[in-house]
């Protein structure tokens, strides 16, 4: 198996990742103050249709009435995929996080016009599936609650 089959952007394996995600670590994620920017809403989207919601974010100590990790490295449970709201440049050090982490999530899914290959290529080789470039809450909307 090539790295590049762990490289996803067919809507059939978007799909079974989405039916298996249950708990997503939402890195960026953003406090209700900020319940309309996607960091937040999309969030909240995606815990109101089930999914447990890991919030990672060191400017807010809570966030859904939940307690706020400051890093990745802060999450001590497993989380099926690691969702990023944070800008590409960043991107590298939260792969890292990944790669560092005992029991690493099976999904690293950045969202909407956000990109990293170099990232991407390190956390393929070490067997975790990436998505880029794909906002979380349409690809539900189309490919799991329209069905």
């Amino acid at each position: 198996m090539s790295w590049h089959d762990n490289l996803i952007e067919e809507d059939d394996d978007i799909r079974d990742i989405l039916r298996a995600s249950r708990k997503i670590a939402v890195v960026g994620i953003k406090d209700e103050e900020h319940e309309k920017e996607a960091a937040h809403s999309v969030a909240e989207y995606m815990r109101r249709n089930g999914y447990e919601i890991i919030p990672v974010n060191p400017h807010y100590d809570n966030v859904f009435g939940m307690n706020c990790h400051k890093s990745l490295s802060e999450v001590d449970e497993h989380v099926d995929a690691v969702l990023v709201f944070r800008a590409p440049k960043n991107i590298p050090d939260h792969a890292k996080e990944v790669l560092e982490m005992e029991d690493k999530p099976g999904v690293f899914w950045m969202q909407s016009g956000i990109r990293n290959m170099d990232a991407a290529r390190k956390l393929a080789n070490a067997g975790v599936k990436v998505i880029q470039d794909h906002c979380i809450y349409r690809d539900h909307l189309r490919l799991i609650a329209a069905h």
